[in-house]
């Protein structure tokens, strides 16, 4: 396996949403993008799809990887089902390989500890100030937070999400991630020119 290849956790509850302009994009820029359950077997996202994950979450291995994306599930907020993730993503974070968690996924970051040292974002502060976690002084109002290796993101900016993990993995870049950015958030229809040319 190349480091081209980008590695999607999926689980029960998974918001569908929160990271389909990431994959499509990154699959679109020659990134093999491969799902990860907690075992091998099916998961159902928020959205009532039915994954079956490449692999479980067990034979995935930083060296492999350009990037772990953590997307977030009711699952985050209702137990320890997920926490195997957050360590997989200390795990990442520890080899140097890019971690990327939205909504939810905050929150298991937040109880790992990996927020505690690095700057980040969320639906909201207090959000993440009911983990107990020690890293309320560097949480960001923002819509998407690059530190490192680490991008976090809230629910509602699934776009910005994609902008900061392009940035990161080189995808796009100056005008075209500037551009790119403006055609899905905004609507902005002269950005396109850019992309296109």
């Amino acid at each position: 396996m190349t480091r081209k290849t980008v590695h999607l956790a999926v689980y029960n509850s998974y918001a569908d949403w929160e990271t389909g302009h990431t994959t499509a994009h990154l699959a679109r820029n020659g990134f093999t993008v491969r799902t990860v359950g907690p075992t091998a077997g099916p998961v159902t996202t928020l959205g009532g799809l039915r994954i079956q994950p490449d692999l479980a979450l067990a034979d995935v291995r930083p060296e492999d990887s350009a990037l772990l994306i953590l997307t977030g599930a009711d699952l985050w907020d209702s137990g320890d089902e997920l926490a195997p993730f957050a360590r997989t993503a200390r795990t990442f974070l520890d080899a140097g390989v890019p971690v990327a968690a939205i909504c939810g996924a905050t929150a298991g970051l937040a109880r790992e500890g990996l927020l505690d040292d690095r700057a980040h974002t969320s639906a909201v502060s207090f959000y993440l100030a009911a983990t107990g976690y020690a890293g309320g002084a560097r949480y960001v109002e923002a819509d998407a937070v690059t530190d490192g290796d680490l991008i976090t993101a809230g629910p509602t900016e699934p776009v910005a999400f994609a902008r900061e993990v392009f940035a990161r993995l080189g995808v796009y870049e100056g005008r075209k991630l500037d551009a790119w950015y403006r055609l899905f958030h905004d609507s902005d229809a002269s950005a396109y020119e850019v992309l296109a040319g």
